[in-house]
């Protein structure tokens, strides 16, 4: 066997830490992007934020001006009158001692401290307002105008920082116990006491004990039991519902519970109103969740009958060259030592970091122009005309990989006529016409037409899935049952025997 030596050319393609961050900040959502363009300038000093640099010159602009004026006169006075002026010396390069002490001495923080610090600062709008009282505050308060006292006001705190977010106590009782040291029948006591608070029926540890505590506190106001509660048979009935068949009144089985208690449907129907004005979750109104806003990241508007995309760049960084240090690395010599090699190290990243954000936007608008190009129609008229798109046609109308469309459209959203939509809303799968005729259509005006069939149904007689695959075969869309029920469960709507209202 010979051994030898041979030259192959071959391509490859190599993942440059360069690439891996341009691809990273291609795949970044916008609140990502910001965060990633802030640490980005705490850690290279060559990075500057133009925006920010244009708000702190602004205050003091008014100041500074007659001030360089009067230093320009007082400078061409002096050189008037000097007998020993001297033209002026092209510049030449630092030495390593006065490159230290450039570095040493900078006066630029300092500059910045003053130029940012004001006495006339206001507070923030987050730190002006005001912070809605939570479900412990609302009940520590009650507890402290409560007659417990002593151990039992301890026993109450700690029950009351255990409740979860809908005001059940989920905790075991024993483990409960065995951290407060106490009896259990005096845990207990203490418990009862806190479900009399407001909100009716917090402490629970199930359901059935929430609905109970509030239907005995609705027992107790004279002034509405004879209102909601016609006798007191009905009240037993209420009860025996709670405690026995709330498995059955979910699904809506009235005639079983009729049977099993022996009573009427109409006796049913009333324990039912009776139940649907009780509260299921007592700490819902305190829960704290807010709606987030949404940013888009780009802007579809039609500009003289055409489309144009603008991108967002508000509150983001807009990054460039720092021109101190770029002056210090043209002017430095050659004898600099690790100075140099460090801050040159730091203006390559700086350029990369400018050149990759620049491709990304233009990717973000080459992607949103083509899909324009696919979904004039839905932007125009509606999301009955949304069209069936897959990422292959896009990739193959821009001239991309379908990873890097997946990556433009991952938590990217658009505002267009027709809302805020996230870029992925416009890939959907498509549904067979009946008829084999003309293009399929899109899943997710399937999806409208069944929600809208649901909104018109009759409450006594809802629509079962096997008659929306009817009157969607009526519409010439071929559509399984099962796959009526996915979408279904997509849209959040219960099934027909769930959805159908009890006669008033």
């Amino acid at each position: 066997m010979e051994l030898r030596l041979d030259l192959r050319l071959s391509q490859k393609l190599v993942m440059t830490p360069q690439l891996q961050q341009a691809i990273k900040l291609l795949q970044l959502s916008r609140l990502e992007l910001q965060q990633n363009l802030v640490q980005q300038l705490v850690e290279n000093p060559l990075l500057e934020d133009t925006a920010l640099e244009a708000q702190e010159e602004e205050p003091v602009a008014g100041e500074e001006g007659s001030e360089a004026a009067k230093e320009v006169e007082a400078s061409r006075d002096g050189s008037e009158d000097s007998d020993e002026s001297q033209p002026a010396k092209e510049s030449e390069p630092l030495t390593s001692e006065e490159w230290d002490n450039i570095l040493g001495n900078d006066w630029r923080p300092a500059q910045r401290d003053q130029i940012g610090a004001s006495d006339d600062e206001f507070p923030s709008y987050e730190q002006t307002l005001s912070k809605p009282t939570s479900l412990e505050e609302h009940l520590e308060w009650q507890l402290r105008l409560s007659s417990l006292e002593g151990t039992d006001r301890d026993i109450g705190r700690m029950i009351i920082g255990n409740l979860d977010e809908d005001g059940y106590l989920r905790v075991p009782l024993p483990e409960l116990q065995e951290d407060a040291q106490c009896a259990y029948e005096q845990l207990e006591q203490v418990r009862r006491q806190i479900q009399t608070f407001d909100p009716p029926g917090v402490a629970a540890q199930n359901l059935a004990e929430c609905l109970l505590v509030q239907l005995k506190l609705l027992r107790q106001d004279e002034a509405g039991i004879e209102q909601t509660f016609p006798s007191a048979f009905s009240m037993e009935v209420v009860s025996s519902v709670i405690k026995n068949h709330l498995v059955d009144l979910q699904k809506k089985r009235y005639q079983v519970v009729a049977k099993a208690l022996d009573i009427t449907l109409d006796e049913v129907y009333e324990a039912v109103h009776v139940i649907e004005g009780l509260e299921p979750k007592p700490g819902r109104p305190f829960s704290t969740d807010s709606n987030s806003i949404i940013i888009p990241d780009v802007y579809v508007v039609k500009h003289e009958g055409e489309w144009v995309v603008l991108l967002n760049e508000d509150g983001l960084p807009r990054l460039r060259i720092s021109p101190y240090y770029r002056r210090l690395l043209s002017n430095s010599g050659e004898d600099v030592g690790t100075t140099k090699t460090y801050l040159e190290e730091k203006l390559k990243g700086a350029q990369w970091i400018i050149r990759s954000i620049d491709q990304r936007n233009k990717t973000i608008v080459k992607v949103v122009m083509s899909l324009i190009k696919f979904q004039e129609a839905f932007l125009e008229k509606g999301v009955q005309y949304l069209r069936p798109l897959v990422l292959k046609q896009v990739a193959d109308d821009v001239g991309m990989h379908e990873s890097t469309i997946s990556r433009v459209t991952t938590n990217k959203y658009v505002h267009c006529p027709q809302g805020i939509l996230e870029l992925k809303f416009f890939f959907n799968a498509g549904i067979q016409r009946a008829d084999n005729r003309g293009e399929d259509m899109s899943s997710i005006t399937v999806r409208e037409m069944i929600k809208d069939m649901v909104a018109q149904e009759e409450s006594a007689n809802p629509l079962k899935d096997q008659e929306i695959v009817s009157r969607l075969k009526q519409k010439n869309i071929l559509i399984a049952r099962r796959t009526v029920a996915k979408y279904r469960a997509e849209l959040h709507i219960a099934s027909a025997s769930q959805r159908k209202c009890i006669p008033t």
